[in-house]
């Protein structure tokens, strides 16, 4: 079965789960890659030796990440997270292909907030980006991951533009009203890539 594959990307913030949601309702089989990078960085996991060399401080005797650490870390220093992503990305790749092989549906959602790092935009046939107002992203992220809004700050830095989204998806959803109105504009998208893709 060919599969069409839809890679959901976006900011810090703006709120993706929403647009995973109704990709979900609409019949997609979502996977996400925050999840994938959680098997690949298991303990004791070949992903987890790896980054050990790189970033000794962040685990235990046993390859146990500590994320909150490795975040810190990561997130304050570009060449850092250029190494980070250098050793993890390939795990994950590999790890997402299998599951797209492995999908039972004709249609698949890639929930990658890092799909162009990660170099995954390559796996996919279409690319819808989520951006929004950088007050409501801070709001929302601040809340979110019980975070400052200087660390929060500190990872929108380390992140792509909302210029360079929308040069570079087939389609923006701006996510700055209410949840409703959000979802409508994305059933609105999954209807144009159903039509676009069904049947080839």
């Amino acid at each position: 079965m060919k599969k069409t594959v839809v890679g959901l990307t976006g900011q810090s913030g703006a709120g993706k789960t929403t647009i995973s949601d109704a990709f979900r309702e609409n019949g997609f089989e979502i996977i996400n890659c925050d999840i994938v990078a959680r098997e690949v960085t298991n303990a004791d996991s070949e992903c987890c030796k790896e980054l050990a060399k790189l970033f000794p401080s962040c685990f235990d005797e046993n390859y146990s990440l500590d994320r909150q650490k490795l975040g810190e870390i990561v997130f304050s220093d570009k060449n850092k997270l250029q190494m980070l992503n250098d050793t993890i990305y390939p795990f994950i790749n590999k790890l997402i292909d299998e599951k797209i092989n492995a999908a039972e549906s004709e249609f698949v959602l890639l929930d990658a907030p890092t799909l162009f790092e990660a170099g995954a935009d390559k796996l996919c046939s279409v690319i819808v980006s989520v951006v929004a107002d950088f007050g409501i992203r801070l709001e929302r992220i601040t809340k979110r991951d019980g975070i400052s809004a200087e660390l929060a700050k500190k990872r929108f830095s380390s992140q792509h533009t909302m210029e360079f989204f929308k040069a570079h998806s087939d389609f923006v959803i701006e996510n700055n009203g209410s949840v409703n109105d959000t979802f409508q504009k994305t059933c609105e998208v999954i209807e144009t890539i159903k039509e676009r893709y069904n049947g080839g």
